[in-house]
This record gives structure tokens, C-alpha cells and sequence, in this order.
């Protein structure tokens, strides 16, 4: 549960934002510690079901990181090896799944979203052959592509994309209010006079061949179950591992100082006090936003139903912050590990790569945190074990590096090897095999 205040703070984000966006209704909530700790709706209920847009991109990603962890398919797998005879090909399916794979943002006229999709029943009829850019040159949102992702997960399943959705992930995580069609009670959808305070009924389409793009229906209280998931918290849906691989970027940056990019099916937002993770939507009459925030275990999903005119990105950003800079995060209390391992602990302690301090440490689960002693850190890194005794960068610049400690014929530690940088004991130890040798006169 949260504060009073902070519910008072929340809710009163939330109405500035119905009223300044003038959205017919609007339902926000947010989650933490994995629960559902506020949820309210202006002029509907956190029951009601708003259509979610491109955040069906997400659900349609974690189907196909499935299939890669069930070894079905690669991310390096062109799209050719699970479709036959596709409407393009030379494209990866991680480039599809990040955007990167050159093709149009939209299907070839008239506009999907606006049309039935029975005006488009093939895949052909989705895809502009030609391409935009060279495959895996640089990020260029496409909404057919996530389409042929789609028909990849129904082609390896042997049955409709929301057929594998439903068992797969809405009745593992009990998402019972998440539909491919709408169900009562759910949201109209509606456009805003810019200049008067009228509506107009926006048409509601089913999208055919480009569902995955944008077809789904949920609820606010739905959505903070998905979050979850985002935060490695689904493990009999997707590993952690797995969850942690979508949220990296996955295209370079158009300025050097990027505050948005894209992962696996996931948008990256950077903010100065914290990193988020998730995905905005839209289609014609509803805007919904989901953010969460890993280091601070926080979360929150916004919906309204209408065109354009409420930011549903920066207030789901902005209740995410209310929430952890009120209430901050309790850190998890320290603990001495149950058992020591004289081994391991043996590995902790200085080392010195060349002349550079770093110290090692033993952390729970048999992992290792290298830091440097003083100065720039620019080698730190966190390390798991591996099964052959051996441990793994999880970050920095020695991500998927390995450790390795190193002994001589006497079984003494002589130094660790981290992708071929010599860590010892003493700088430049000339009892150590220091690449490049060791001047024979020493320190002078």
C-alpha cells in the first residue's frame, strides 16, 4: 500500500492530465513490489478496457523469445527460414523485432489503422517490398514487421498468434480482462476538436495481417501484471535472463546523448533518475503508455480514449516518479552468505591490472563484483559463475568475458585472466605472465 499522500499526489496527476488533455477518460495505476499498488479511472474504472496499440508489439516479442529459448528459432535467423516464400527477405528476425530491418513504417494505402483488414489478407499485402534502409543500418519503426513476426509465431505453433498468446502468457499470468477483441465494459474511442470541447466517434477496425502490431484490448489492472514481467519477475513465462536480453538497445543512437531507443520489443526511455522500460500505443480514439523502472521495482500503465492531445508516455513516466521519489525503494537488508568458501574467498581481495587497483568481491549466489580502487571505473563489472569454474561479465566492458583464475603447477594462484587481461596481485607481478614481459630492473 502507499501513502495517502502519495494516492492524493497520483490521483491529482492523473486528473491535470484528463482535464488538460482533454480525453473523455482516462484509468492509471501503478505497481510495486510486484503488486498492484494504485489504480484509479476518471470517468471509467480500472476494469475498463482501453485498446493498447503498438504495446501489443510487447506481447508479440515475448512469444518470439520463447520459440528462441524453446531453440525453435535464432535471432540471427533470416526471415525466409521460417516463412516460405515471404514478402521480404535478407532481414533478421531480431532485426524485426528492434526496428532495424529497413522496412516502411506503414503497410502500402490505404492506412491500416483506419481500414478494415480484410482489405490486406496477405502478408504480401502488408509489406512495401521496397526498402527504406539497408537492413541492421539504423532503427526505422515498422509496424508491418512485427506483422511478419506474427505469422512466424503461427507458423512454429501451428496455430493464430492469439491462440499462443492466450495460453502462453494471459492465463499464466492472469490477465483475464486482455483480449483480441473488446469486451464489456470497454472505453469508445474518440477524436478531440482542437479548437472546441467536441467529440466524434472514432471507427473501430479489426487489423487483419497487421494485429501484431497493434490489435489488443486490456485494462490498467491487466497491465501491471504484464510489468511483472518486464522486470524479470515472469519466470513460468520468460526467464529474467531472457527479459533483461530484450531490454538492452539494440540500435545505435542517432546524437550521442540518447534519451530513447529500442530493445527486443521493448522502448527504452532515459531519464536523469532513472532508466525505463516499456511501451507506448496508440490506434484511432486511445493512447496507452507502460513504463517500469527495474532499479526501483516500480511500474506504472496509463490509458485514455482518445485520438491525440493527453502525453501518455511522460504521465506514466511522471506517476513512476512520484511514487519512488516519495516512497523510495527499501533496500534488501544485508545477510553474511549461509556458507563460506575458503576457495572463492581466496579469488577476493586487490588485484591490479598493469599498474590500476581494482578490488574483487564476493557477493550471494557465487558472484564476484570488480571495482576499481580509485579513479575511473571504466572496467568495473559484475560477474555470475559459470558451470566450469570459471564466472561471466553481466556488464560493462567485460560483458560475456569470462574470468578465469589461474594457478601454477602448484596449485598456487598466480592471477586472474579476464578476456586476456592479467590481474595480479602486485602491479606488473614478474611472477605473473604479464603480456609484453616485465622490465627485469623493476620499479625504479
Amino acid at each position: 500500500m502507499l501513502l495517502p499522500e502519495t494516492e492524493r499526489a497520483l490521483l491529482h496527476r492523473l486528473a491535470t492530465a484528463q482535464r488538460d488533455g482533454r480525453a473523455p477518460s482516462v484509468a492509471g495505476a501503478v505497481v510495486r513490489g510486484g503488486e498492484r499498488a494504485w489504480s484509479q479511472g476518471i470517468e471509467a474504472t480500472p476494469d475498463t478496457q482501453f485498446r493498447i496499440g503498438s504495446l501489443t508489439k510487447t506481447f508479440v516479442a515475448v512469444l518470439v523469445m520463447r520459440l528462441r529459448d524453446e531453440g525453435r528459432l535464432r535471432l540471427d535467423d533470416l526471415l525466409e527460414t521460417h516463412l516460405a516464400d515471404p514478402p521480404v527477405h535478407g532481414v533478421t528476425i531480431a532485426q524485426l523485432l528492434s526496428h532495424t530491418a529497413g522496412l516502411a513504417s506503414e503497410s502500402p494505402p490505404p492506412w491500416w489503422e483506419r481500414t478494415p483488414g480484410e482489405l490486406r489478407p496477405e502478408l504480401a499485402d502488408i509489406v512495401d517490398p521496397a526498402p527504406r534502409h539497408s537492413a541492421g543500418r539504423r532503427f526505422h519503426y515498422s509496424n508491418p514487421g512485427f506483422g511478419l513476426l506474427g505469422a512466424v509465431v503461427e507458423e512454429l505453433r501451428g496455430r493464430p498468434w492469439p491462440e499462443a498468446l492466450q495460453g502462453e502468457i494471459l492465463d499464466p499470468l492472469e490477465m483475464r480482462r486482455t483480449s483480441f477483441l473488446p469486451q464489456e465494459p470497454y472505453a469508445r474511442g474518440f477524436a478531440v476538436h482542437p479548437w472546441a470541447d467536441a467529440v466524434m466517434p472514432e471507427a473501430v477496425h479489426q487489423t487483419g495481417r497487421m494485429a501484431p502490431a497493434g490489435q489488443l484490448w486490456s485494462t490498467v489492472e491487466d497491465l501491471c501484471r504484464f510489468a511483472n514481467l518486464l522486470t524479470g519477475e515472469a519466470d513460468g513465462v520468460i526467464s529474467a535472463d531472457t527479459v533483461a536480453e530484450m531490454r538492452e538497445p539494440r540500435s545505435a543512437p542517432e546524437t550521442d546523448s540518447w534519451e530513447s531507443a529500442y530493445g527486443l520489443g521493448v522502448q527504452l526511455l532515459r531519464k536523469p533518475e532513472r532508466m525505463l522500460v516499456g511501451h507506448t500505443g496508440s490506434m484511432p480514439g486511445f493512447l496507452c503508455a507502460l513504463w517500469v523502472s527495474v532499479d526501483d521495482d516500480a511500474g506504472a500503465v496509463v490509458m485514455a480514449n482518445t485520438t491525440s492531445g493527453l502525453a501518455v508516455g511522460a504521465l506514466a513516466a511522471d506517476l513512476v516518479g512520484i511514487v519512488t521519489e516519495r516512497e523510495p525503494r527499501m533496500p534488501e537488508p544485508w545477510r553474511p552468505v549461509a556458507d563460506v568458501d575458503a576457495a572463492l574467498l581466496e579469488l577476493t581481495g586487490p588485484w591490479y591490472w598493469g599498474p590500476t587497483g581494482y578490488a574483487l568481491r564476493l557477493e550471494a549466489g557465487r558472484q564476484f563484483q570488480l571495482c576499481a580502487l580509485t579513479g575511473n571505473g571504466s572496467r568495473d563489472a559484475r560477474f555470475r559463475p559459470a558451470d566450469d569454474g570459471t564466472w561471466i561479465g553481466l556488464n560493462g566492458y567485460f560483458a560475456g568475458e569470462t574470468l578465469r583464475p589461474v594457478r601454477d603447477a602448484a596449485a598456487r594462484l598466480t592471477h586472474l585472466d579476464i578476456g586476456s587481461f592479467v590481474f595480479t596481485r602486485e602491479p606488473y607481478d614478474p611472477d605473473a605472465p604479464i603480456p609484453g614481459g616485465v622490465d627485469p630492473d623493476g620499479w625504479r
